[in-house]
């Protein structure tokens, strides 16, 4: 079934463009959601048209939304489940869990299907890329960590260089008396 899209349709194409279907995805998807009309020589001649307002309404969503994704390129979510010593998860960490987490962090309120990810059954850090628009896919980082165990964030790192400081402020000191022993010799 051939079909002329009327709205961007992720992984199909973008509108004006006639695309070849197999039947039941066009007559029982695009068809009834209104993505898509029959490719006939009338709507052909329309695609023009179609392809030109669907640009203009294209460059408009993606600076609205530009801003969100800026805002969301910075989020890192952490989850902590129960896992194996292999590092697999006994559940998993699915699409609805991270929309919730970011609703609850950050406002923007997504739905699950704009998440392009798999359930997570593994404990690391994963990569999830949402999608906005067609053109405008941010990237979050998604941490999974062992429950019980201390969660990974920046605050328990924070302590690690002050101790070093401290050691280095040691060494400064002991620096100019091995440069005084030095000195000695020569002398």
């Amino acid at each position: 079934m051939k079909v002329l899209l009327i709205k961007d349709v992720y992984k199909l194409g973008r509108a004006g463009d006639v695309k070849k279907v197999a039947d039941g995805y066009g007559r029982n998807f695009l068809l009834p959601q209104k993505m898509a009309v029959l490719a006939t020589p009338g709507a052909i001649k329309t695609a023009e048209r179609i392809r030109s307002k669907a640009a203009e309404k294209r460059i408009i969503l993606n600076e609205e939304m530009s801003v969100v994704a800026k805002a969301l390129e910075k989020v890192q979510l952490t989850f902590g489940a129960r896992a194996g010593e292999t590092g697999k998860l006994y559940g998993s960490i699915t699409s609805q869990e991270v929309v919730d987490a970011l609703q609850k962090k950050t406002g923007y309120g997504l739905k699950r299907q704009q998440l392009d990810m798999q359930p997570l059954r593994a404990l690391g850090e994963h990569a999830v890329r949402i999608r906005l628009t067609m053109d405008l896919i941010p990237e979050i980082k998604v941490t999974v960590f062992r429950e019980g165990e201390a969660e990974p964030s920046l605050p328990i790192e924070e302590p690690a260089p002050k101790a070093e400081e401290k050691v280095t402020a040691k060494q400064s000191t002991e620096q100019p008396a091995e440069t005084d022993e030095n000195a000695n010799p020569v002398a």
